[in-house]
């Protein structure tokens, strides 16, 4: 009889602490139905972010996503403004994908927008963005004549210039222009992840080469490869797929603690995901068409935690909030 009600206590305690924890981890939308795909997020604190679009879409929030001050950049209602870095309530940077490659700033708090850089050059086309802090950042763009594009500031965007170590590509070797996160800026080492013929991570510590590790995400054709990488405290996280068979699940994860022996996830997520970011201790939320996952073991395991789709998750640099944003002008808290 004690084993018996024992044994309803523990699945009782066990089902209430699953109960909860999916109550916990859950998004709100916020808000959707803007003439704007997003793929561009920056969180600078728990009460302002930033977003970047198409149609030349901006649009910045003091609130923590409450409300959101939509702008449409005048003279460049064409542009799609796939990354943005911003660094405060007044100041941050966009770019453009597609051509021209454009690369804008603000200081007013988006009223006004200057133009830093602008190439008409159609085998420009640019794809992320990073910065290691507020006055140092990289721009990374598709390969030209075998090495992959990147600009460099020193100035916080001000100017831009080429950098003159950039990584050789190999053939139909190409970056993602999916949600900013295919290039991360940490602690004055540059990490890339790539697609197509070959999904491979290119490392950059200070003053040396680039060092080169293949990675086990799904490649071998265009729309295939590593899309994003987060890296936590313990382990570095990369996320992928195939966006034309965004339901496939296998060889879209991978993770690794030393940059070079990277393993696939146990448990993948619902699908193709287009970024994926670093929340704390060893949790990871990633995103795509097929709906949003997340990971407390440091990428080895995945939980789906919605249907709804997004192209972009990002963390406050300082706090906690957490955004999703996507197609139709759609954005989302995540709540943990």
């Amino acid at each position: 009889m004690r084993s018996h009600t024992s044994g309803i206590t523990i699945l009782l305690l066990l089902f209430i602490f699953f109960t909860n924890e999916a109550i916990a981890q859950h998004i709100v939308l916020l808000q959707q139905g803007k003439p704007t795909s997003i793929r561009g997020l920056s969180v600078v604190n728990d009460k302002t972010a930033w977003i970047s679009g198409s149609n030349g879409y901006i649009a910045i929030t003091s609130d923590g996503g409450k409300t959101w001050q939509w702008r449409q950049i005048k003279g460049f209602e064409q542009a799609d403004f796939r990354d943005i870095e911003a660094f405060s309530n007044k100041e941050a940077v966009i770019m453009s994908s597609g051509t021209p490659a454009l690369i804008l700033k603000t200081i007013d708090g988006g009223v006004n927008w200057q133009v830093k850089y602008r190439n008409t050059d159609t085998a420009y086309f640019l794809d992320a963005m990073d910065f290691d802090n507020p006055s140092h950042g990289f721009i990374l763009g598709d390969p030209i004549k075998n090495r992959f594009l990147l600009l460099e500031t020193k100035n916080s965007g001000n100017t831009w210039n080429n950098y003159n170590n950039s990584p050789v590509a190999s053939a139909n070797e190409a970056a993602f222009a999916a949600s900013g996160t295919c290039l991360r800026t940490i602690n004055h080492t540059n990490i890339i992840v790539t697609g197509g013929a070959v999904s491979n991570i290119f490392v950059q510590v200070p003053n040396k080469d680039w060092y080169k590790t293949a990675i086990p995400i799904t490649h071998g054709k265009s729309s295939q490869g590593a899309f994003s990488i987060a890296k936590g405290k313990n382990q570095l996280v990369i996320v992928g797929g195939n966006y034309q068979h965004d339901r496939r699940t296998d060889s879209t994860v991978c993770y690794s603690n030393n940059r070079t022996n990277w393993k696939l996830a146990h448990t993948p997520p619902s699908g193709y995901q287009s970024c994926v970011e670093y929340i704390n201790a060893d949790t990871y939320l990633s995103t795509g068409t097929p709906g949003t996952n997340i990971s407390t073991d440091g990428g080895k395991n995945w939980k789906q935690t919605d249907t709804l789709n997004f192209n972009v998750c990002r963390k406050a640099k300082h706090g906690n909030l957490v955004l999703l944003a996507g197609s139709n002008g759609k954005i989302a808290v995540f709540k943990l």
